[in-house]
């Protein structure tokens, strides 16, 4: 019997206004895993009315009260891995190794904010007055919107929220329509077991149709002061216009079209491992995954050889099995849109080194293609699935190029074993991010995590993330009485 969810208002497990629900659906079975409450516009402002109506107590609240708030729902979640695993699978199609890395990172993430709570806040300024003082001093914006995604969603979840708290703001999530549960109410419900006050974190659920008229509200309202929101580039552009429109800043994490450039000094069975986690975690549901994977000419026969072979024997199919790598995508039609991606690109002469075909389902076979040209679909949009292209280069000159030939970037792996060289080719590469002897694949909760062109603007984690959500003022104190003109 599939289970039911409401809103979390107001430190409360509330119905929509209306008395609507909308279906889960796991994307393995095809089942309804659960049903939660499909908000509308009135429940959106009920929403911002708890959160307007507890930001200025949380404000207040002093740095060490928030800290073990945060220290303690750290604590909670590492201890929800098997349940989260389970709720994963359902909501996601997630693997179980994939489900205990989201509840690792996640916790750690909230411990990286109990530390950013009492970081500096702010300058003391010189001034030109004599005997004044000047302060830069952050403090917080008030209400935060928050976009909560699902293919990371308890990792994403927590890092839609943590900050913002941190930095003194409340904060209203519209969690994704694919992972309501995992990537908003979860959240909601360890924090809220930590001692979160009421009305400081509020999460909305809704139906896909919905959605645009529930954001647009949101963002909208006079009382939200700023907007987060990981997702695609396209969903991505919509939210930035909405912020822009209303003045509000915004924090934008999207879409990549990521490279990892093997170099001929790389060791190619690390090489073969490292590309395989890339391409193949989370079935190629990850902002960061390896959707191409550049390959120095010396060594391009012994990698594709080795890298096809290991491709060929991952096992795909049911996430709750031990040993499945690749699981299902989000949906069947996700699938299928992948498919149409791998079939126009070879219609345009691509060709196929191991995988392609059909779906079953939501599963799509891990593939790998080479040859893929410019006016294939799949040379310029990110994928999202399990499924990347291989190709040669002879030169640095010419590897940069091909790993800066997109809209995107976000992140980008370099495989070598001199760092040296690797560094070298690293400055050249036009990302937010880059890993050097290492895959695309890397997040850790005190670094500045974002990306440049079209995979966004603004950073979260670490002291990025506090400044993202708070608000520089310029105060001043007169130590003796100034003159005037008249």
């Amino acid at each position: 019997m599939a289970i039911a969810r409401d809103l979390f208002i107001a430190g409360k497990d509330v119905p929509a206004a209306s008395g609507r629900t909308t279906d889960d659906i796991n994307p393995f079975t095809g089942e309804v895993y659960a049903t939660v409450a499909a908000a509308a516009p009135e429940d959106v402002r009920r929403a911002v009315d708890a959160a307007h109506a507890a930001s200025e107590a949380w404000a207040a609240t002093t740095p060490f009260e928030r800290r073990a708030v945060f220290l303690k729902a750290a604590d909670l979640l590492d201890e929800r891995g098997d349940e989260v695993a389970d709720l994963m699978a359902q909501e996601a199609g997630g693997t179980r190794p994939w489900a205990y890395f989201n509840v690792a990172l996640a916790a750690n993430i909230l411990r990286e904010a109990a530390a950013a709570v009492t970081a500096p806040r702010g300058e003391v300024l010189n001034s030109q007055e004599r005997g004044a003082l000047g302060l830069a001093v952050r403090e917080p914006l008030g209400v935060v919107a928050a976009f909560a995604p699902w293919n990371a969603p308890v990792i994403l979840g927590v890092r839609a929220v943590a900050a913002p708290l941190a930095a003194g703001n409340t904060v209203v999530v519209k969690a994704s329509e694919d992972a309501p549960i995992a990537c908003g109410l979860l959240v909601a419900d360890v924090l809220r077991e930590a001692g979160l006050p009421d009305g400081v974190l509020n999460v909305l659920t809704n139906a896909r149709e919905d959605a645009a008229e529930i954001a647009e509200t949101l963002i909208a309202d006079e009382r939200v002061r700023a907007v987060n929101f990981t997702g695609s580039t396209g969903v991505g552009r919509i939210i930035g216009e909405l912020a822009a429109r209303h003045l509000k800043p915004a924090v934008l994490e999207l879409g990549g079209k990521n490279a990892v450039i093997v170099l001929a000094d790389a060791d190619v069975d690390y090489a073969v491992d490292a590309v395989t986690f890339s391409v193949f975690m989370n079935a190629g549901q990850i902002c960061m995954s390896g959707d191409r994977i550049l390959v120095h000419e010396s060594l391009a026969e012994e990698f594709t050889q080795k890298f096809t072979a290991k491709v060929a024997s991952l096992q795909a199919g049911d996430p709750g099995h031990p040993h499945t790598v690749v699981g299902p995508l989000v949906s069947t039609q996700a699938a299928q849109r992948v498919a149409g991606l791998v079939a126009d690109a070879v219609a345009k002469g691509a060709r196929v080194l191991v995988g392609g075909g059909e779906p079953e389902g939501a599963v799509h076979p891990a593939t790998v293609l080479t040859g893929v040209p410019k006016e294939a679909q799949l040379y310029a949009s990110e994928s999202f699935g399990p499924v990347c292209v291989v190709e040669t280069f002879a030169d640095d000159d010419a590897a940069v190029a091909l790993a800066n030939d997109t809209e995107h970037g976000l992140t980008c792996g370099i495989i070598t074993e001199n760092a040296t060289h690797g560094l070298t080719v690293a400055r050249r590469i036009d990302t937010g991010i880059v890993h050097i002897n290492d895959q695309s694949v890397a997040d850790e909760p005190q670094a500045p995590f974002g990306g440049a062109k079209a995979s966004g603007y603004g950073r979260f984690g670490g002291r990025w993330g506090i400044e993202a959500f708070s608000n520089t003022r310029w105060l001043t104190i007169a130590t003796q009485q100034a003159h005037f003109p008249f």
